[in-house]
This record gives C-alpha cells, sequence and structure tokens, in this order.
C-alpha cells in the first residue's frame, strides 16, 4: 500500500477545514480535478455583482483566519502581488502564525470611489474596511488600499519582517 505524500495530505487539511471551529468549504477545487496549483482562481469569471463579492470576500477572510494563504493571495490584485511573491507571503504567515482568533463576518458590500467596492466586516466586535476591484473577470483585493501598513512589512527582508511582527523563527 502506498503512503500519501505529504504535500498531499496538507492540501487535504487545508480544503477540508480542519482546526477551524466551524466548517468552511474549499473555495477553489483542488489541483488534482483541475490541473491547477492550489490557490489559483478558478478559471470561469466571476460574477459582477455585489452578492458575488460579498461571497468571495467572506471565503477570503475565511481563508485567512483558516490559514489558507495561497486561496488569500490569489485574489489579490496585480499591485498587492507585486509587492510580496506567493512564496514569501505564504512563508511569513506559515513561519509566523498568528491566533485565528473570531471568525470575520462580512456584513456589506457598496460601490465605492473611482472603481473600488467597499467591503465591511466585523471580527471580534472591531468594524473593518477591504477596497475590492474587478479586473480581468475576477474580483481582486486592493492591499495597498485595504491595508498599507502591511504593505510597509512584507517590504522588509523576512527577518526584518518577523522582528517587527514579533515572530519566533
Amino acid at each position: 500500500m502506498r503512503r500519501p505524500s505529504a504535500a498531499l495530505a496538507l492540501l487535504v487539511v487545508l480544503l477540508t477545514g480542519c482546526g477551524g471551529s466551524t466548517p468552511h468549504p474549499a473555495p477553489y477545487p483542488a489541483a488534482s480535478s483541475t490541473g491547477k496549483r492550489p490557490g489559483a482562481l478558478p478559471t470561469a469569471p466571476d460574477p459582477r455583482t455585489a452578492a458575488a463579492l460579498k461571497h468571495i470576500a467572506q471565503m477570503f477572510d475565511d481563508n485567512y483566519q483558516n490559514g489558507v494563504y495561497p486561496s488569500v493571495y490569489a485574489r489579490w490584485d496585480r499591485a498587492s502581488q507585486a509587492v510580496i511573491s506567493q512564496a514569501d507571503y505564504v512563508r511569513r504567515h506559515a513561519e509566523c502564525a498568528s491566533s485565528a482568533g473570531a471568525p470575520a463576518v462580512v456584513e456589506t458590500v457598496s460601490a465605492g470611489p473611482r472603481g473600488f467596492w467597499v467591503v465591511r466586516y466585523e471580527i471580534g466586535g472591531e468594524q473593518f474596511v477591504d477596497y475590492w476591484t474587478y479586473q480581468a473577470a475576477h474580483w481582486r483585493f486592493d492591499l495597498l488600499r485595504s491595508n498599507p501598513s502591511s504593505v510597509s512589512l512584507y517590504r522588509m527582508s523576512f527577518s526584518q519582517y518577523a522582528k517587527a511582527v514579533g515572530c519566533r523563527t
């Protein structure tokens, strides 16, 4: 009998949402069924509606809270992905993991200025705002507008980042 590879076992754990207090469906098909790497966007266009964005933003927040960082990064817009590579982003969050805390709840989605969409959500009683755009037939998270303090952290070397966020590597 063959033993599954460690990568396959990790993929199964991430896609089934093990470790979280509530189950979360996999937002994208597994690599084996599509031939695409985990965390890749679906090939079908996202509906360009507020309802679709609300659903996608909730999955995005759930993925972040549950450590499914490749899927989070895949939703970033082009300018945000230029800040840090996916491999470095995933490494930083995997090696400097913070506790998941309370789940995020997307509350409202509305059209904002200059083509941006505003997503308001709550985590543990605190209110937050993210900005999203529609690029290349997909809803994309704008890190530079939503969380500029993270941009400066991601531009640091890994050791500087680890020290800044209090990570012990």
